[in-house]
């Protein structure tokens, strides 16, 4: 089973993609070596370094006929890669 969950693809990551880093979300249970050793053979590139860090999932209120219901998205952790200077990630090429 894959650690990586899915590419973040906004408008700061993909300005990250410049410098040779990409960001993906991850499972929370993921450390360092598992997310190196899940990129390095999906994208066949060479992993230079990782940072990882956990995110606190948003509070969310509705008003419904009984009231307000609040609750709060799921946590997260996201996974900066940065990869060896000339390699590239495509996350468009199989489109």
């Amino acid at each position: 089973m894959s650690t990586l969950k899915r590419p973040i693809v906004t408008e700061k990551a993909t300005g990250l993609n410049e410098k040779g880093r990409y960001t993906f979300e991850v499972e929370r249970t993921a450390n360092k070596v598992q997310i190196k050793k899940d990129i390095e053979t999906l994208y066949g590139v060479t992993v230079t370094d990782i940072n990882t860090m956990r995110t606190i999932g948003k509070m969310k209120s509705k008003g419904t006929k009984g009231g307000q219901v609040t609750g709060r998205r799921a946590h997260g952790k996201k996974a900066i890669v940065t990869v060896k200077e000339g390699d590239v990630i495509d996350f468009y090429g199989n489109l």
